[in-house]
């Protein structure tokens, strides 16, 4: 494998609004991923654009000759990322590509696909139709998470879907206080709190009974889990607002996750800060895209009712 030489990409800034230099990053352990990879590199080559695999992708390849940049310089060298697999694929890759505004095209090798919208059977057509103009562009704002002990910075990171407070492996009750903007909101117990962005609330916030937004929505919604309460329910604040919590006394070990990844644990009184992040994720959908129309695929909005009467 030959590492990419930024001179030869000197082009991408000569040629606007157009994708030549084009980075793939796909899901691991999975052969049906590394076969629409395969695809998707035979057509570009054959369009005549340049391919660059991020590292772990390439790995998975099993090829020599193939140009690679790490995770951290793709946005910075392609002028479109296409990444193959599930929603979490492109959560993590996310919070790399933010930074450069460099568009990024979903295909779905997963489960729902919010996030990676088209099908494997139309990868083709589909992203010869973007490489053409014929898209739509999306915009979506991240979280920052910042993590406070004894009022010194001790934790950093970012999320797209939501940072989630719980209690890590206990099957207990945490106990915590709510600000928003500097007011204090509850002091509550439950299984923790799901504080999520528009792209976030069609995933773990909505199992825990919040509200779907609208990706357009400049907005985030609180959800708790399972409160100790009956009246407590979903709030949603506006996107620039300081959401601050406070760990009260507790015997537990609660964490606070960043879009699933690994929990940073947490001490009594320790403040977990969350503001929106001033990077947004370049979102691109092929034409024709409806995220009501996503919705009723997805969640499966309106579908007959079989059976016997």
């Amino acid at each position: 494998m030959q590492r990419i030489k930024y001179s030869a990409l000197l082009s991408k800034y000569m040629i606007k609004d157009s994708f030549r230099n084009i980075g793939l990053i796909g899901r691991p352990n999975s052969s049906l991923v590394i076969d629409t990879l395969n695809q998707l590199e035979a057509f570009l080559l054959h369009e005549g654009l340049t391919v660059i695999y991020d590292e772990d992708t390439a790995q998975l390849m099993q090829k020599t000759g193939l140009q690679i940049s790490s995770r951290a310089l793709l946005g910075e060298v392609c002028d479109l990322v296409i990444v193959v697999g599930g929603d979490g694929t492109l959560l993590h890759a996310a919070r790399s590509l933010a930074r450069y505004k460099v568009p990024v095209l979903g295909v779905n090798r997963g489960r729902l696909g919010f996030l990676t919208d088209i099908n494997p059977d139309e990868v083709i057509s589909k992203v010869n139709s973007v490489l053409h103009g014929h898209y739509t562009t999306d915009q979506r704002f991240l979280l920052n998470l910042e993590v406070r002990s004894n009022g010194s910075r001790v934790a950093e990171a970012l999320a797209l879907n939501d940072v989630v407070l719980h209690a890590g492996k206990s099957v207990h009750m945490l106990e915590f206080e709510l600000y928003i903007e500097g007011q204090f909101v509850y002091r509550q117990r439950s299984d923790g709190l799901i504080v999520a962005t528009p792209t976030g609330s069609t995933a773990y916030a909505l199992s825990g009974g919040g509200p779907i937004m609208h990706p357009k929505l400049d907005a985030i919604v609180l959800v708790p889990m399972h409160p100790h309460t009956l009246s407590s329910r979903p709030i949603v604040v506006d996107a620039d607002s300081e959401i601050k919590i406070r760990i009260t006394e507790t015997t537990l070990k609660p964490l606070v996750s960043p879009d699933g990844q690994s929990g940073i644990s947490l001490n009594t009184g320790d403040w977990v800060y969350i503001t929106k992040h001033p990077f947004k994720l370049k979102l691109i959908h092929p034409s024709g895209y409806d995220f009501y129309a996503a919705c009723r695929t997805k969640l499966g909005w309106g579908n007959p009712i079989t059976g016997d009467d």
